[in-house]
């Protein structure tokens, strides 16, 4: 990293090198934003299952399969 910077400052392309970092941070950020959005969605679908099944043996209903259905 040392050369790459050395590199740059040697051709004067300083802002370059600066909109480059901040462009890479900036990207990484999001990733890791998304990523844990992904993630939260997941825990959120999973508590809204769990409640459903919940509601469906506290009320006395037959639980619904998802995979069950009509071969036709």
């Amino acid at each position: 990293m040392a050369s790459v910077t050395e590199a740059f400052i040697a051709r004067g392309d300083l802002a370059h090198l600066a909109l480059f970092l901040w462009a890479s941070a900036a990207s990484a950020l999001a990733l890791g934003l998304v990523r844990e959005l992904a993630a939260a969605n997941r825990r959120f679908d999973a508590f809204v299952r769990e409640l459903a099944r919940f509601n469906l043996r506290h009320t006395g209903d037959r639980p619904v399969d998802d995979d069950e259905g009509d071969d036709e």
